[in-house]
């Protein structure tokens, strides 16, 4: 039996093209998932995938590194297709497991090289450009729900012996983001 597995690692990407091209290789079976590649529900759906591939199945993936986010991932989902007696065919590798010989054992292992350093370059540059717009002062992250003003009056309101739930309906934020502000301003006050 060919069995697929196709990930993308955000909800913006879209499966489509690798559903596409796994349906034209003739898989009667596609796993997917749509999480972060760091996600556990990836992991989970790559599990279910082993579990169910039985001795002479054949995993069809569209790129090595849709098996996983690292190279020691990659190589452990390869070991474990291949001790259940199944083969890995990478379609746009052009590789396939079914050939068993030591010139595919070491593309696959030259894949899965180039796939982590991929990974991690791109990382690498992610890094670069968030520690250069620091240091232009753009803000990172997502925006405080208070500005340091609001952050003030909110702790002025809190010692004047205002409610949590008065604050957070005076603030329009939850009670969770009023505990922290007021944690917050008395670290600052305690300095």
């Amino acid at each position: 039996m060919k069995v697929g597995f196709a990930r993308v690692s955000t909800q913006e990407q879209d499966l489509q093209v690798q559903l596409s091209k796994l349906g034209a290789h003739g898989c009667e079976k596609i796993f997917q998932g749509k999480q972060s590649g760091a996600s556990i529900k990836n992991d989970e759906k790559l599990k279910d995938l082993i579990n169910f591939i039985r001795e002479g199945d054949e995993v069809i993936v569209t790129r090595l590194d849709r098996l996983g986010r690292s190279l020691k991932t990659i190589l452990e989902a390869i070991e474990s297709i291949h001790k259940k007696g199944a083969c890995l065919n990478i379609i746009d590798g052009s590789l396939n497991t079914k050939n068993d010989n030591p010139f595919s054992t070491a593309m696959i292992n030259l894949c899965g090289v180039f796939a982590q350093l991929e990974r991690d370059l791109i990382k690498a540059r992610t890094a670069e450009g968030r520690e250069e717009a620091k240091a232009k002062g753009k803000h990172m992250g997502r925006m405080p729900a208070l500005s340091d003003k609001q952050a003030k009056e909110l702790y002025k309101d809190k010692l004047n012996g205002e409610s949590i739930s008065a604050l957070a309906k005076k603030y329009s934020v939850s009670r969770p983001t009023v505990h922290r502000t007021i944690k917050r301003m008395e670290k600052q006050n305690n300095k």
